[in-house]
Order: C-alpha cells, then structure tokens, then sequence
C-alpha cells in the first residue's frame, strides 16, 4: 500500500506524458490496442518513441531492436544499482519482474528507501504507475482519430517537451554536457547532409551517432567514481 500511494503522483504524470506518445503511435499507424500493448510491454517513454518513430519509417524489425536497446540502455546499469539492494534470499523471480519494471521514477523511490529492496512495495509502486502509463498510450491513439488534425499535430509536440525537460537541467549545471548536447544537434543536422552517412536510414544513423558520441563523451570527460 506505501508503494502503491507513493507512485499515485509517478502514475498521473505517466498518464499526461504517454497521452502523446499514444499520438505519436496514432500517426506511426498504430490503434489503441497495439499502443496499450506496446506501453504494457516496454515501459520506456524514450525507447517506445524511437519504435514508433522507426515503424512509421517502416523499418527493418531487426533496426528497431536495436534502437531500443540503445535507448534504453541506462536501464541495465539502474537495475544493477536495485540488484545490489536486494537480499541474498530473495526469489530469482523477483529480479525479472523488477528488470522488467525498470523506469527511471520507480528507480528513484525504491533506491532512495532504507535498507534492503522490498518486493513488495516495488509491485505496489508498479500497479498505480504502470497501468496509466499503457491506458494513457491507448487514449492517445484514440485521440489521434477523433481531434482535428491541427490538435493532433500540436499534441505531438508535447512528447518533445518532455525530452527538453530531461535535458536541458544537467545541460545548464554542466557546460561538458552542454557541449555535448550542441554536438548532437550539429551532429544529427549534417549526417541528414553528409554524402554517405545519409544514405542511411533515420534509425541508423541515431545509432551510429549515439554510439560514436556517446562514447567519446565517455573517453574525453569521465565521470570520477565515488572514492569510497
């Protein structure tokens, strides 16, 4: 019951964000059954995007799993941190469940508990967050054939407010990720111009980007470990 009442604020704003993803699925050629099974199953606002970004593109199946999987990458090093939390005792099948309930807000409340990781309220926190999130997806889609154009277009927007808020903050305390974040822009613009690397598709070269950026980034600017 903690988890459940403590994810209620999680659960509303998942509602309000995946509305427009169910837009974006909408337009991607998706009912409201695909995107209510779509969001029941990946459960990744970022990497649910660049799917239905991608299936739209008509994309090979194999360059959406793979997209996917870069996107929502950092989630593996999250459920190392929540592995690490757990009892020694506690049933392997616990651990599939939360890999699969893996976001960044349910991350935040379940980490930031004392003592070890509680099965149970985790399960709590998913049953107010994890529904909204899929019923909020398939409402969109919904949505997408009932409003007018002009109101469908400008809902899809919304989706893109949601990334600036994640990345503008780190952005302004940071001028290395500033500088990064300038780098993808420029970056994504010229490989759109450039001879060879536009010749590829959309989703490929968000991969070879990401990667290539990403790891320089790694290299370059380092974050320092905890010395403890």
């Amino acid at each position: 019951m903690e988890g459940f009442r403590d994810a209620v604020p999680i659960g509303l704003g998942y509602f309000a964000v995946s509305f427009s993803l169910g837009i974006t699925a909408h337009n991607a050629g998706l009912n409201a059954l695909q995107g209510f099974i779509a969001s029941i199953l990946c459960v990744a606002s970022a990497g649910e995007y660049a799917g239905f970004t991608l299936i739209a593109a008509a994309a090979p199946y194999a360059e959406v799993a793979l997209m996917t999987f870069i996107t929502n990458m950092r989630y593996m090093l999250m459920s190392l941190a929540l592995g690490q939390r757990a009892d020694e005792r506690m049933p392997f099948v616990h651990r599939l469940i939360f890999g699969y309930a893996v976001t960044d807000e349910l991350f935040a409340i379940n980490i930031a508990r004392p003592g070890v990781l509680d099965p149970w309220y985790y399960y709590g926190a998913m049953l107010s967050s994890i529904p909204l999130w899929a019923v909020g997806t398939a409402i969109g889609a919904v949505a997408g054939d009932v409003l007018p154009a002009r109101i469908v277009s400008a809902l899809s927007v919304a989706l893109y407010g949601m990334f600036l808020a994640i990345v503008i903050p780190p952005a302004r305390k940071s001028r290395v990720i500033f500088g990064i974040v300038a780098v993808c822009f420029a970056a994504s613009w010229a490989a759109g111009r450039l001879p060879l690397i536009s010749a590829l598709s959309a989703g490929s070269r968000t991969i070879v980007l990401t990667i290539v950026i990403a790891s320089a980034a790694a290299l370059l600017f380092p974050v320092p470990g905890d010395k403890d």
